[in-house]
Order: C-alpha cells, then structure tokens, then sequence
C-alpha cells in the first residue's frame, strides 16, 4: 500500500477555513445559546397566554354559577311557599269534605226533614274551622 500525504493546501486558505470555522462556531454556538435562552421565555409566554385563555373563560362561568346560586335560592324559598299554601289548601279540603259528608248524612237520614236539614246547615255555619 503507497501511501502518500495530502496535497498541501496553500497556508491563506487553512487559515481562511480555520477563521471561518472559529466564526461559524461561535455564530453557531450563539444561535443555540440564544435559541436555549429564549426557549423559556417562550414557555413563559405561553403559560401567561393559557392562564390569560382559562381566566377569561372561567370567569364568565363563575358569574353564571353566582347567577344559578341566587336562583337556586330563590326557587327553594317559592318551593316553600308553596308547600305551605298546599298544606293550607289540603286542610281547607279535609275540612269542607267533612262538612259535606255531615250535610249528606243529614240529607239521607231515613228520619230527614227540611227543618233537620238547615239545622245542620246552620250548626256548620257555626262551628269554627
């Protein structure tokens, strides 16, 4: 095997590449500490971005929720309200239906006469409910 060296290139252009490549290097080296630098501001930005996005979206929905809140509330105090006017009407109910099982018995009663009859009319006019 015949080994022989390089050619020898002419000293200007080793010193041209060495200089080229000293600079290359470093503009290299550079962009990538410049890259890795702005690489975390760059998640930064992004987290202010996405905490911005959430907030404005959140805040509509907690306006919302403060809204459901208050007529939650609302409904449940008109749900008592009412429950109560339902035991009211369920009383006055009892009450006439008792009164008009009275006035039934009177009216069937194998011994009824008018005067019977408006006795017991009048004594329920009476009694107190």
């Amino acid at each position: 095997m015949n080994t022989s060296p390089a050619p020898a290139a002419p000293h200007w252009v080793q010193v041209a590449l060495s200089v080229l490549g000293i600079l290359g290097g470093s503009t290299g080296l550079a962009a990538i500490a410049t890259v890795l630098v702005q690489r975390g501001k760059f998640k930064a930005d992004a987290a202010d971005t996405l905490t911005e996005a959430a907030l404005t979206l959140v805040q509509p929905l907690q306006t919302r929720i403060t809204e459901l809140e208050g007529e939650a509330l609302h409904a449940r105090t008109e749900l008592g309200t009412l429950r109560e006017q339902v035991n009211q009407l369920q009383f006055v109910v009892r009450v006439l239906t008792r009164t008009l099982d009275r006035w039934r018995a009177a009216i069937r009663a194998p011994d009824a006469t008018l005067r019977k009859v408006r006795a017991v009319v009048a004594e329920s006019d009476r009694i107190p409910e």
